[in-house]
């Protein structure tokens, strides 16, 4: 399995200011990110970023970084412009890690690259789990999504879906799935992404992945026994990180 991982950065944050930098336990939270990342199977590693400040903490702890142009208005640009600085041969598939998520599991990532060169008829790949948690199912921030009979995506959504006209969500635990922000390309697929028309649904959901399936794209869905760690969004979200990571690690 080959695969390069580019985790894209950006500095501002309207929920916490310089999130990339924020301090876990004397180390940036985008150099853990790519620490985590580097357990997985990928060749490389890679941060994106339109900062010169997370471009030089990055070089301080030994983590590669391309500067990217600040104008980017989603991730799948700016991976789009850093594929072309790495060169990267059409067939060749590039994981998506977002720079907020300190504790992904690198398992996820070797599973959305296998799971997008398996399925040849796909542009992208993604992460799923089973959600039962009533509250989160009915909580706009939490995406949900549904498949096919070949486990592709049919619709992602901020709504509860599916919906059950005639009962509770749990008369059926497992069947609702939510959505995990962890995205295999193809390299091909990322050059061509800028240049599709943004999608009603797309701006309608605020989710940029409804463009890929509005074009008539397929996005296979790997759905992980585990849930992930918790991202960091928030001061909050910090703090609560800062409790999982054992200091001096």
């Amino acid at each position: 399995m080959s695969f390069t991982v580019i985790v894209p950065a950006r500095l501002a944050s309207t929920r916490l200011p310089n999130k990339p930098l924020a301090d876990i336990h004397g180390l940036p939270m985008i150099v853990r990110v790519a620490r985590r990342a580097a357990l997985s199977k990928a060749l490389q590693v890679v941060v994106a970023t339109d900062s010169s400040e997370v471009a030089e903490a990055c070089a301080t702890h030994g983590v590669r970084a391309l500067m990217t142009r600040s104008d980017h208005v989603s991730g799948s640009d700016r991976l789009a412009e850093a594929v072309e600085h790495l060169g990267l041969a059409d067939d060749a598939v590039v994981v998506n890690v977002q720079g907020d998520e300190p504790l992904i599991e690198p398992a996820m990532i070797d599973a959305a690259a296998a799971l997008l060169q398996a399925r040849p008829q796909c542009v992208m790949s993604t992460v799923a789990h089973a959600l039962e948690d009533a509250g989160e199912f009915a909580n706009p921030n939490v995406v949900k999504l549904v498949t096919d009979a070949q486990g592709l995506a049919l619709y992602f959504s901020r709504a509860p879906i599916p919906w059950w006209r005639d009962g509770a969500p749990q008369a059926a635990p497992g069947s609702v799935l939510r959505h995990v922000g962890l995205y295999a390309y193809r390299a091909a697929f990322l050059r061509r992404f800028p240049t599709l028309e943004v999608s009603p649904l797309e701006r309608i959901e605020s989710l940029e992945q409804l463009r890929v399936l509005w074009h008539g794209e397929r996005i296979a869905v790997h759905v992980s026994d585990a849930r992930p760690g918790p991202g960091v969004d928030t001061p909050e979200d910090l703090q609560r990180v800062r409790q999982l990571i054992a200091p001096g690690t």
